[in-house]
């Protein structure tokens, strides 16, 4: 292929360094980086330089280094090409080769960085919901009077088995909260007590009640309970869970 200098035009931008300059000149003339055509590179990249002095812009050294690195480079290439022996094999060295390496090795690095760029940009649109300040129960501790807690999470595996969810029995430490708000669930509760001052955990979830909608219903009585709004009694081990309104007397 004859390359000419006028097939190729240079525009002004910005670039991070000298290797950043020279991967964008063999991106645009389409130039095979195994196989650099070095005058052309050499005299782009020379082009860039002066067009950055008639500018008046200030030019960094790692730039002026690589000019002279692309000078000594297209020097060499006039020259017969230095042979070395290896394994009894000739073999000619290429000034090219050491040059190729570098711009290969920016290259790996440089889409590696464009790839975080773009996670980037997809994580931030992402939001979190902030940290709850939990520092409030620290010291606090549930008093469950006539009941223990243990008993509670079995009386609960117990309700979940009557609805036909058969899923691994549940322990203390994995309640978790999930799409049903403890907030909504005491809501309810309110609600339902505002009619009733008193009725079965049965009564309150309904017929219709997931596993999770269960857990959370169950996390909102502690919580109501802890805050002494309700009284939670059993008949027996592992019955219906009864759920009385806090009545107040007054003197």
């Amino acid at each position: 292929m004859d390359y000419k200098s006028t097939d190729y035009k240079i525009t002004l931008e910005s670039f991070e360094g000298p290797l950043d300059l020279l991967l964008n000149l063999i991106s645009k003339t389409k130039i095979d980086i195994y196989d650099i055509p070095i005058h052309i590179i050499t005299q782009q990249y020379i082009g860039y330089i002066y067009y950055m002095e008639e500018l008046n812009l200030e030019i960094a050294s790692d730039f002026l280094v690589m000019a002279s690195t692309l000078l000594e480079i297209k020097s060499k290439m006039l020259l017969p090409k230095e042979k070395v022996v290896f394994d009894g094999e000739e073999f000619e060295m290429d000034p090219r080769e050491e040059l190729v390496m570098r711009i290969l090795e920016y290259k790996k690095f440089k889409e590696a960085a464009d790839k975080l760029k773009d996670f980037e940009k997809e994580k931030s649109k992402t939001y979190y919901k902030l940290k709850e300040d939990l520092s409030i129960y620290e010291n606090e501790s549930i008093d469950f009077n006539e009941f223990d807690l243990e008993l509670l999470v079995k009386s609960l595996n117990q309700i979940l088995t009557k609805r036909g969810i058969k899923e691994n029995k549940l322990t203390v430490e994995e309640i978790k909260r999930e799409e049903y708000t403890i907030s909504q669930c005491i809501d309810n509760i309110f609600k339902k007590l505002e009619k009733l001052n008193k009725f079965s955990f049965y009564d309150l979830i309904g017929e219709e009640a997931n596993k999770n909608e269960v857990i959370a219903y169950f996390l909102s009585l502690l919580e109501l309970i802890k805050t002494k709004n309700i009284i939670v009694k059993q008949e027996g081990a592992f019955s219906n869970l009864i759920i009385e309104k806090v009545i107040i007397e007054e003197n």
